[in-house]
């Protein structure tokens, strides 16, 4: 069913990462124009961890896959020379200094886009998590920092990577729990949480996967994606085939693990208090991939049972004047 609705003259969408080539634009076909209207697109330059638009513009931001990568690596990690992650044999002030980042560099995040955001505003965030709470060090034996230490450990071995150079590198990320995501985002205070999920993680473990190379291949090929700039900068491109075939064997070795300890968390945040667009569709929500400054005479396929009561508050939330 199509509904159209009186949307205002302009709508201000940022998407915060992570994609690029044709993953730019898939999230795009969610926001259908029925009509002829203007559509503006402006690539800012920048870290999310600061100030990118302009105060009080944006009506809806969205981030995929970013928020796990800190601002940088947590210092006090000279002793975490095992892995270049935690793990169950790093100290506990490995963990609390990943944490304390992460605390940082989220809370710094929230606080740059309540100042971007008009009231009412809403921001959808998808990263990479853990499922764990007792054990704060414990990654299980798949996880894919774990996987990159073993492969590193095979190369030194064989005297093609310095131990040295292993031991010196620690990578700026941070998988959260829900409950620790959960703090951050109560003690900054600009968002309410509107709902908070977890999900299935899967880089090509899964025992079902009939692709050529199977599914080591696979997760090697996903993980050199997001790591390759860092690791190149730290060893040199000459050792990066050599390191992602290990990377390979070991993921393989590993197909169907079912103490996976990844999860994805997605967070769907309001900006102060707009209780009244809690019902609010999806589609809306979700990225676009592209910073958007107008966008006209909007059609949404709505199929809630309680599509009434949606369109009502989406009425009632594009219709006011959203003042600073």
């Amino acid at each position: 069913m199509m509904i159209n609705l009186n949307f205002p003259q302009s709508i201000k969408i940022a998407d915060l990462g992570c994609a690029w080539g044709q993953n730019t634009f898939l999230t795009m076909s969610e926001i259908r124009v029925k009509r002829k209207g203007s559509c503006f697109v402006s690539g800012v330059p920048g870290s999310f961890y600061s100030r990118l638009f302009p105060r009080n513009s944006l009506h809806f931001a969205h981030s995929s896959y970013s928020l796990h990568w800190l601002s940088k690596v947590p210092q006090g990690l000279e002793k975490n020379t095992s892995s270049v992650y935690i793990t169950t044999s790093s100290l506990p002030s490995a963990y609390e200094a990943y944490l304390n980042q992460f605390q940082r560099d989220f809370g710094t995040f929230l606080r740059m886009r309540s100042e971007e955001m008009v009231c009412n505003g809403r921001m959808v965030l998808t990263f990479i998590g853990r499922s764990t709470l007792d054990d704060p060090l414990y990654r299980d034996c798949c996880h894919f920092w774990t996987l990159i230490s073993e492969s590193m450990c095979d190369l030194v071995f064989e005297g093609i990577m310095s131990a040295s150079k292993v031991e010196s590198l620690n990578m700026p990320f941070y998988d959260p729990s829900k409950e620790e995501v959960k703090e951050v985002i109560q003690n900054e205070g600009s968002f309410e949480i509107n709902d908070l999920e977890i999900h299935g993680f899967d880089l090509g473990q899964s025992s079902g996967n009939n692709e050529e190379g199977g599914a080591g291949e696979k997760e090697a090929k996903c993980i050199r994606a997001v790591s390759e700039s860092m690791l190149v900068a730290h060893f040199g491109d000459d050792i990066i085939d050599a390191l992602f075939n290990k990377f390979a064997y070991h993921a393989s070795q590993h197909a169907g693990c079912a103490c996976e300890t990844t999860v994805t968390l997605v967070v769907s945040l309001n900006r102060e208090n707009n209780n009244f667009i809690r019902n609010c569709p999806c589609n809306l929500v979700r990225s676009t991939s592209l910073y958007v400054a107008s966008l006209h005479h909007h059609s949404i396929h709505l199929s809630d049972e309680n599509i009434y009561d949606e369109i009502k508050h989406l009425r009632c939330f594009f219709n006011q004047k959203l003042k600073p």
